[in-house]
């Protein structure tokens, strides 16, 4: 830094405010300084910097299951969110919900001295072992989420499905059947529970329910049953990959969709409006998340104290795989 400072014609501090874009440096000086920090191939040290500051600027993160569509978008998020607010994202992916392993991956953040950690671990037993942890550092929550939990964000999954079911029960149909996803989920069992209030709310019985395992491969198997029952005109899928094989299942019997059955998704994942036909779906406030969970981590080390939940609303993007039910 005081090689910089010297080519720059500036104090050592002048540096410093440049290279933590203080307001107070004239644009001028600011200029000089960037130069002679291209012109020298300066970089920051990050550990003097921890050791100076007794800060790291690091966040760490736990998630599993980053191939599905949501948990890895919510780690995208998380790391923008992180980078915007000048922190770091460490991210350390668990494969299966062993104690040891979670203690493990929390061992490795906290090597690297992270200042927080943000978990996104949806499975009912990893999620109970992660609350029950006891670290030197805040822990933020960002899957599987329910009101009234101290230091976590997340999205109503209960109203996302709600409004999925709502829709299809708008549209005319009576009774709307539900391909779950695994319900040692949490967020399996909080779509599930939508789609019942739905129709309780209505005085309705919901239609069947098939289970899922969140891969087109269990959809399209719950597909071949819901089209061999006849009474079945719309479905309430849990996820968007498993929607796509109910489809197909369905294409194969010649159930026509919309003018046959009806097919709501959930995720709004970047390939929905091209399936055949264009998929209606729950989007997911992933970014407004990221941003949410590291804000709370960022009061969490400002003092601030109490629960602190923050759930966010879904909303419903209507497609061309739902309409009226059947004439019959």
């Amino acid at each position: 830094m005081a090689d910089v400072a010297a080519l720059a014609g500036v104090s050592h501090q002048t540096v410093s405010r440049v290279l933590n874009d203080a307001s107070l440096v004239k644009e001028a000086t600011r200029t000089r300084v960037l130069d002679a920090i291209r012109e020298l191939g300066y970089r920051r040290n990050s550990a003097a910097r921890s050791l100076a500051t007794n800060r790291s600027g690091r966040i760490g993160m736990i998630s599993a299951h980053l191939a599905l569509h949501g948990p890895s978008m919510i780690a995208v998020a998380v790391q923008e969110a992180g980078h915007d607010a000048g922190y770091d994202v460490s991210l350390v992916g668990v494969s299966d919900f062993a104690p040891e392993s979670l203690q493990g991956a929390v061992d490795r953040l906290l090597d690297e001295a992270v200042e927080a950690l943000v978990v996104a671990v949806a499975h009912r037993d990893a999620r109970e072992r992660a609350l029950s942890l006891d670290l030197p550092v805040p822990m933020v929550l960002v899957q599987g989420v329910s009101a009234g939990q101290a230091l976590a964000a997340g999205i109503d999954q209960e109203a996302g499905a709600r409004l999925a079911t709502e829709h299809l029960l708008d549209l005319g149909h009576r009774h709307v059947a539900h391909v779950t996803g695994p319900l040692a989920w949490v967020e399996a069992g909080q779509r599930r529970a939508g789609w019942h209030q739905a129709h309780e709310r209505r005085q309705l019985l919901p239609g069947p329910e098939l289970a899922g395992d969140w891969s087109a491969g269990s959809g399209y198997r719950a597909g071949q049953r819901i089209a061999e029952d006849p009474e079945v005109t719309a479905v309430f899928v849990a996820n968007d990959a498993m929607a796509l094989g109910v489809l197909k299942a369905l294409h194969e019997h010649g159930r026509a969709v919309p003018g046959d059955i009806s097919v709501v998704g959930f995720d709004d994942v970047p390939e929905a409006a091209y399936f055949w036909p264009g998929l209606t779906t729950v989007s997911q406030a992933f970014s407004e998340l990221g941003r949410s969970a590291v804000a709370l981590a960022l009061r969490a080390l400002g003092g601030e104290s109490g629960p602190a939940t923050q759930l966010l609303e879904p909303t419903l993007v209507v497609r061309g795989s739902t309409g009226s039910p059947p004439t019959r």
